[in-house]
């Protein structure tokens, strides 16, 4: 159902232009709440993925273009289209190939239902830069991460940014908040591996740690890196080797490092 908008006022278009990003996850339409994706391929990966549209917010020239897939999938949720300058305007920034589109959240899993059937799941801690979490995810997609665990003080990762970085693969790994200490995932089989500099920490590339069943590797904040206690009630400490003085990397460029190492491949 295509609309044409031709004010920043008009009816519908609220979820786009006037909620942040708190206000979305409270909207009443549904009970968990709503997120914004951006781009026609961060779409289409949700909707593949089994993500319920609400509405799409698109530039005119898109509709027979890059969004006709998407708008051909959707039925007859509302397509609201005008001209660049005006979406711009609505939503205060460039849309990334013209697209948007709101999408009830999901109900979401415990984290029994992660770590039931998982040998490798991520566990972040505190990272709130939506740009990390985007990445953390499509590595952790990519390279063999079974499930990602969150604590409360990270970045959402329905955030749209986050969502877009990942490039949809928040809807591939299946994850959820963490509320407990880290440590109770030895409850479900699971030796943690935390990425730290200490005096005990082993190499990255310790046959011990690829030889682990099951194995949680926990990432810290993007500045004071994981909590001490989270450190110390680690099974073990891990270090990523380096050159040239260099004491640490970005989490994202840690977390894909570690991925790869560990990960199941």
């Amino acid at each position: 159902m295509i609309i044409p908008i031709t004010s920043l006022s008009h009816p519908g278009i609220e979820l786009f232009s006037k909620l942040t990003e708190a206000q979305l996850r409270q909207v009443k339409e549904t009970e968990e709440g709503i997120f914004i994706a951006e781009s026609p391929k961060v779409i289409s990966v949700a909707l593949q993925a089994g993500c319920q549209p609400i509405a799409l917010l698109c530039e005119e020239r898109h509709i027979t273009g890059d969004a006709s897939d998407i708008i051909a999938a959707i039925g007859d949720v509302p397509v609201y289209t005008g001209p660049r300058h005006l979406l711009t305007e609505l939503t205060g920034y460039a849309l990334t190939r013209g697209v948007l589109c709101a999408m009830k959240r999901w109900s979401m899993p415990q984290v029994e239902d992660i770590c039931h059937d998982a040998r490798r799941v991520a566990v972040i801690d505190n990272v709130v830069d939506t740009t990390n979490i985007g990445a953390i995810f499509r590595s952790a997609a990519a390279l063999g991460i079974d499930g990602v665990l969150l604590t409360r003080n990270s970045c959402d990762p329905l955030n749209r940014r986050a969502v877009r970085v990942s490039m949809g693969s928040v809807f591939l790994v299946p994850w959820t908040w963490i509320d407990g200490p880290i440590s109770s995932l030895h409850d479900y089989g699971f030796k943690t591996a935390a990425m730290a500099l200490t005096d005990d920490s082993v190499a990255l590339d310790h046959e011990t740690l690829k030889e682990e069943p099951r194995l949680a590797i926990v990432l810290g904040t993007e500045g004071d890196g994981l909590p001490h206690d989270v450190v110390s009630d680690a099974d073990y400490v891990v270090r990523i080797p380096m050159s040239h003085q260099v004491d640490s990397l970005n989490v994202a460029a840690a977390s894909a490092v570690a991925f790869w190492e560990l990960g199941k491949r």
